[in-house]
């Protein structure tokens, strides 16, 4: 089955933007639970392990119809929690390469992409996740995703993500999510997006 991805830095590492404590139950409690929800479910469907998690929601109509929502949810889970801790570090960085000069091709430069991410993020309506995706020709779009909505199902390749549910910031942020979208741009990470996005266009 499935394991929950090792977290790329410490539990305090992107303090004090998303402080320990939000981290340790974001991770350890929320995002370990969808990883546990949807190895029990996958067992119940006698699942033989033949797809990357990636490729669950693609192949969804071949799991038995009860168990398709629970494995698509959970698996969407842990999907959008994986992009979400690869998209925060200690250190913040930049897009770079091909991911950057796109990003300047259809934004103008990186500042406009960043102002519309966030001005996206701050009209998500309820919980969700305000994704950066590329098509399989490397167009660039940000999109806004309920729930635990993945791109993968609407044939989009996820680069960047921010989580918006109220778990990812509440305990320290309170109702100001505002603030919340506005400091983890403190600690965006773009390295993962750059190398993923050198994938595609390769």
């Amino acid at each position: 089955m499935y394991s929950l991805m090792t977290l790329p830095y410490p539990y305090n590492g992107l303090e004090p933007d998303i402080d320990e404590e939000v981290v340790t139950i974001h991770y350890d409690k929320h995002h370990r639970g969808y990883v546990n929800k949807l190895n029990a479910a996958l067992e119940k469907s006698n699942y033989k392990g033949n797809y990357s998690l990636e490729e669950i929601p693609n192949h969804i109509d071949e799991f038995p119809l009860p168990l398709r929502g629970d494995i698509l949810y959970n698996t969407g889970g842990v999907l959008n929690h994986n992009l979400y801790w690869y998209s925060l570090n200690p250190k913040k960085s930049d897009p770079s390469g091909k991911l950057l000069y796109k990003i300047n091709a259809q934004y103008g430069n990186f500042e406009n992409f960043r102002k519309d991410f966030i001005d996206r993020a701050k009209h998500l309506v309820g919980s969700g996740y305000t994704f950066l995706v590329s098509n399989s020709r490397g167009d660039l779009t940000i999109v806004n995703l309920v729930n635990q909505e993945t791109p993968i199902s609407y044939n989009l390749i996820p680069l960047f993500t921010i989580d918006l549910w109220e778990h990812a910031y509440y305990l320290q942020y309170k109702n100001d999510r505002d603030s919340y979208i506005n400091n983890f741009w403190d600690k965006a990470n773009f390295d993962y997006a750059s190398k993923k996005y050198d994938e595609i266009v390769d």
